[in-house]
């Protein structure tokens, strides 16, 4: 476990998924209009980093462009200045790069930045990652599903609160490649004394679990929950986590 304490800022405001997107309203995920938004309504910001082929980190959920974008492909094969000209679900919004992103940002509220992985090794984007945000002088924290990746920011980004992001099931294709014990591993936060988070993120209709009572308890690990969509999933996020990642309402 972390020897250091998560700053009070993780817990103190609501953190909105992806920013506080409304897509009627054409504000899409994971772009600026959805950080000003959430900076409006005095919330937190999570967003999502995907590697573009040249090497840098976009904001960016998924592994594929389609959903969002349209296109075809994935954002790892094109280059950044390509995938900042691509509008997200029809808006007018584009695709922005981690650094645009804090540049918008500029400390006005938290962020915690999502470093997004398969799950085989590869570090590239934490390096990118912790390099933009090593010269950002505002309140971020990094996370990731893979224990791997949060490990290595302990390194790559001294001084900066990581956290593993978790749930108690894995048969989404995501962990395909995982064998049986590793996925057994991620479930039940054996990977701890490598990973070493100093908080937790882990999905919320998995709550209560051994895991998250006990860093809490004895860790006095912090835990978020993701993500929260109805008023039965803030009921387990306020009995039993210190922090909820939200979406769909203002918490």
């Amino acid at each position: 476990m972390s020897e250091r304490l998560a700053p009070g800022w993780l817990t103190a405001r609501p953190i909105a998924h992806r920013g506080l997107h409304d897509r009627a309203a054409g504000i899409p995920e994971n772009t600026i209009a959805a950080a000003e938004a959430a900076i409006g309504g005095g919330y937190a910001i999570e967003c999502d980093v995907q590697l573009s082929r040249d090497g840098e980190a976009m904001v960016f959920h998924d592994a594929g462009l389609g959903r969002l974008t349209g296109a075809d492909g994935l954002v790892r094969e094109r280059d950044a200045a390509d995938l900042g000209q691509l509008t997200v679900l029809g808006s007018a919004e584009r695709v922005p790069t981690l650094s645009e992103f804090l540049a918008r940002i500029a400390g006005r509220t938290p962020l915690v930045i999502e470093v997004k992985t398969r799950h085989d090794g590869d570090l590239a984007l934490a390096h990118r990652t912790a390099e933009i945000v090593a010269a950002y002088d505002g309140p971020v924290a990094l996370k990731s599903f893979d224990p791997v990746i949060v490990g290595a920011l302990a390194d790559l980004a001294p001084g900066i609160p990581r956290g593993i992001v978790a749930e108690s099931r894995h048969d989404d294709p995501a962990y395909a490649a995982l064998t049986e014990a590793q996925r057994h591993g991620l479930a039940n936060l054996l990977h701890v004394s490598e990973s070493r988070p100093d908080f937790l993120s882990w999905r919320v209709d998995d709550l209560p679990n051994a895991a998250t009572h006990l860093c809490r308890l004895l860790g006095r690990m912090p835990v978020m929950t993701w993500t929260v969509r109805t008023e039965a999933q803030v009921r387990l996020a306020r009995a039993h986590a210190d922090q909820m990642v939200f979406e769909g309402f203002r918490a």
